[in-house]
């Protein structure tokens, strides 16, 4: 552990390198994660301590930590990594829909001023990439505190519902897409389909049935490979376990005739909940049940229930989502760097945006491709004539 200087009158700063030690922040972590209004339920201890157990690599921790009078009031979860640049980069990785930095809302500016001071020693050597910050996160206020190099990109699109019932929700709905609504919520229940709180020391298990159920559901239709791996069986078990114990997620079962035919994992924070990952049977297709209006519902009573304001849908605009004219909300991208190294940031913000723009004009020839694949088929369709 090393001590930051520049650091504001009373507050220390300390660098944590050591996997126990961040494992011992567990409870002081849990106390900040609930002071910062912006924290999202991805910056919880569970969730970043369970992700670097199944992803992190071994002595590339960094994790920056403000105190003051011995209270923990600021916390930046890093690693280093190079690729080819050193970077900082935040703890979560691509599994995560938003990272950020943790401030006591009671004690910014001066920890603010502290984790800038902290991450200028951490980072004197590298490049701090800050990755999927969402609109007013306390990573946003660091960065207008930053005294040295930064750069602003944008970085993936996240859609937004304000946390109503869902008959509320269904209002912004045009009248015939709302009657349709109504109608498929009628199906569910006419089915009887049942809907089980999860408890703590039930998670193992439902989590295996989520994750094979989802498998189901995407065979042969492109599932992202990450979920079919062991690693991430492990994390989102132990992280849903110990999130699901404190508060910070929900895990339902929906059941028909006894029998588990899908289940979620909603995470939360003190504004936000959303829905992250889902397996359902396919056979529910097939009995036309519309699966994403029925966890929907279920989020939207449980956000009023427990007080959240926000329904996030996370990152993507998939046209389910879109239907209920949400808000959208675009992550942003923050890089820092000591001023002396103001032209490798700049270097490695021209490479992100060079390769932002090669994505682009890639997914602009997605509708030809498929277009060219539809008379490929036709064509063989016809005996290739």
């Amino acid at each position: 552990m090393a001590t930051a200087t520049g650091a504001g009158p009373g507050y220390a700063v300390t660098l944590c390198r050591d996997d126990r030690e961040f494992a011992e922040l567990e409870e002081e972590w849990g106390r900040l994660h609930r002071r910062g209004a912006a924290a999202t339920p991805f910056q919880s201890h569970s969730w970043l301590h369970s992700w670097w157990l199944s992803y992190g690599t071994p002595g590339r921790l960094r994790v920056v930590l403000v105190r003051r009078g011995g209270t923990l009031v600021g916390a930046a979860p890093l690693m280093l990594v190079h690729r080819p640049l050193p970077l900082l980069v935040t703890l979560g990785g691509g599994i995560s829909d938003f990272s950020d930095i943790l401030v006591d809302d009671s004690h910014a500016p001066g920890a603010l001023d502290a984790l800038a001071a902290g991450l200028r020693r951490a980072g004197r050597h590298a490049v701090i990439d800050l990755r999927e910050v969402r609109p007013g996160a306390a990573a946003e206020r660091l960065f207008d505190v930053w005294p040295g190099a930064r750069r602003r990109l944008s970085d993936s699109v996240c859609l937004e519902l304000p946390a109503e019932p869902i008959d509320e929700l269904m209002k912004r709905l045009a009248s015939s897409r709302a009657q349709r609504v109504r109608a498929k919520l009628r199906k569910v229940d006419a089915l009887r389909i049942e809907e089980h709180a999860v408890a703590e020391h039930e998670v193992p298990r439902t989590i295996r049935e989520l994750l094979r159920l989802h498998e189901l559901q995407w065979r042969g239709r492109g599932i992202t490979p990450e979920h079919l791996k062991p690693r991430f069986a492990e994390h989102l078990t132990r992280a849903t376990r110990r999130m699901v114990r404190d508060g910070d997620a929900a895990l339902t079962e929906y059941r028909l005739d006894g029998a588990v035919v899908a289940a979620n994992v909603t995470l939360q924070s003190a504004q936000l909940t959303g829905g992250y990952l889902y397996g359902a049977d396919p056979e529910l297709r097939t009995r036309k049940v519309d699966v994403a209006t029925m966890l929907l519902r279920r989020d939207a009573q449980h956000a009023v229930e427990t007080g959240r304001t926000v329904i996030s849908l996370l990152r993507g605009t998939e046209p389910y989502k879109s239907h209920w004219r949400p808000a959208t909300v675009t992550n942003q991208r923050l890089l820092l760097a000591p001023s002396a190294l103001a032209p490798m940031l700049s270097l490695y913000a021209a490479q992100l945006a060079g390769r932002d723009r090669a994505t682009e004009v890639l997914r602009s020839l997605v509708p030809a491709v498929r277009e060219w694949r539809v008379k490929l088929n036709n064509w063989r369709a016809g005996g290739g004539r």
